[in-house]
């Protein structure tokens, strides 16, 4: 055997990233949930203070979601990819 082709070198190392940088933004994004509270009971003097910093997790939270989505979107088509171009050497070989 003379070893894995190129294109699913690039392919492998490219979903490798890709899964990578998914896995640390869902650790973080799980982080951040952490300090969301589902129900916060403040007087007027704290809802200043803590209602703007839930607000603004909460928007921090939303658009990381769509990053995640986005990444997972485009590591199961990479995924899907890797294996068609193994799956075509292995049948021309």
């Amino acid at each position: 055997m003379r070893g894995m082709p190129t294109t699913l070198s690039y392919l492998l190392i490219t979903w490798g990233t890709i899964t990578a940088v998914l896995l640390v933004l869902v650790i973080y994004g799980n982080t951040l949930s952490i300090r969301e509270d589902d129900e916060i009971y403040l007087n007027r003097l704290e809802d200043h203070m803590m209602a703007d910093e839930q607000r603004a997790l909460i928007t921090k939270m939303n658009r990381l979601k769509r990053f995640i989505t986005v990444l997972a979107f485009v590591s199961g088509i990479l995924l899907i990819a890797s294996t068609g171009v193994w799956a075509w050497i292995g049948f021309h070989s």
